[in-house]
Parts: C-alpha cells; structure tokens; sequence
C-alpha cells in the first residue's frame, strides 16, 4: 500500500509539471504569432534616382522587379517574409547576374554581392525549424536599406564631375558679366 502511494504521488507530480509545461509552450506560441504578424519597420523615404540613371536602369527588368518587392515590404508581415524569402533570393540573384555593361562598376558590384548575401540569410533564416522573427525581421530590414545604398551608388556613377562643374559654372557666369555690361554703359552716357 505504501509503495502504491508513492507511485500515485509521483505520477500526480509529474502530471501538473507536464501541465506547467504546455501551459508554457502556449504562452510562447501566442507571443511568436504576434511577431509574426507585426509589420517590417521600412522607413518610407526611398533614394530616388537621378534622371540619367533612371533611364539606364528603366530597361533593366530585375531591377524594376526588385524595386517593386523592396516596396511591397513596406506592407509585409514577417510572415510574408518567410513565405517570399525564396523568391527574393531568387530576384537578388537575378538582379547580380543581369547587370548592364553600363552600370559595371566594382561599387555597384560591390552593393549587388551584398544584396544578394543579404536575401541568402534571409532565405536560411525562413527555412530553419525553430524559426526567429527578430532575426528575420532585421534581415528583411537590412535588405531595404541595402537596396536604397545600390540606388546611392548608381547614382553616383552618373554624377558630374569637377571639370563638368566648372564649365557649367562658367556657361552661368556669361550672362552675369552681361547683365553688368549694361550698368557700365549708363555710367559712360552720363
């Protein structure tokens, strides 16, 4: 009877522990669905593009592909981020390999290596089994703020140069001289 007891007694012991323990799980289940279903923090200023790399890269189809999904997560949740993160990998990588001979240069090669190990570990991350949507979230971050840095160095790739400053400040210094001429002429006839 005794030995009984004891039994009963460690079987009612166990049982409330496995109790705590799902109660628990529960409480972490409901917090990871809110992290889930809160929205990327993407700042909503863009870098936009100069008018002369506008016109480059409106003929680069990747590009406007990856511009559009950059833009969508302005509205995506992380799990929308988990569920799309192949096929952003996939347009990052598309992106890289499609660039124009135009804009080749090591800095906007340099931004597109980025992007696309960017969208890489972005694409780990959703495909671990115990997934983490801090992680996760700050990754998708990071890719929109790296895409805004590509923007930035193809805009300089299209930027003037010292000597283009100088002869355009010059074309602006023509009609200045004109403008005193007729200052000059007023002070002669009189």
């Amino acid at each position: 009877m005794k030995n009984i007891f004891w039994i009963v007694l460690i079987l009612l012991v166990t049982a409330c522990n496995q109790n705590k323990d799902l109660k628990s799980q529960g409480a972490k289940n409901e917090t990871d669905t809110t992290a889930f279903n809160q929205i990327l923090g993407i700042p909503a200023q863009q870098v936009p593009l100069l008018p002369e790399a506008s016109e480059v890269t409106s003929g680069w189809l990747a590009f406007i592909i990856a511009q559009s999904e950059i833009q969508n997560f302005k509205d995506y949740t992380v799990n929308d981020v988990v569920s799309n993160a192949r096929p952003i990998a996939e347009i990052f990588k598309n992106l890289k390999e499609t660039l124009p001979d135009s804009l080749k240069a090591n800095p906007v090669e340099a931004r597109l290596s980025v992007l696309l190990t960017n969208a890489k570990i972005l694409e780990q991350l959703s495909q671990q089994r115990d997934l983490q949507p801090k992680k996760i979230a700050a990754t998708a971050e990071d890719l929109a703020l790296e895409f805004n840095n590509l923007k930035i160095q193809i805009n300089e790739l299209f930027l003037k140069t010292l000597e283009e400053f100088e002869l355009e400040l010059d074309k602006y210094e023509a009609p200045i001289d004109s403008i005193e001429l007729p200052q000059d002429r007023r002070t002669d006839a009189l």
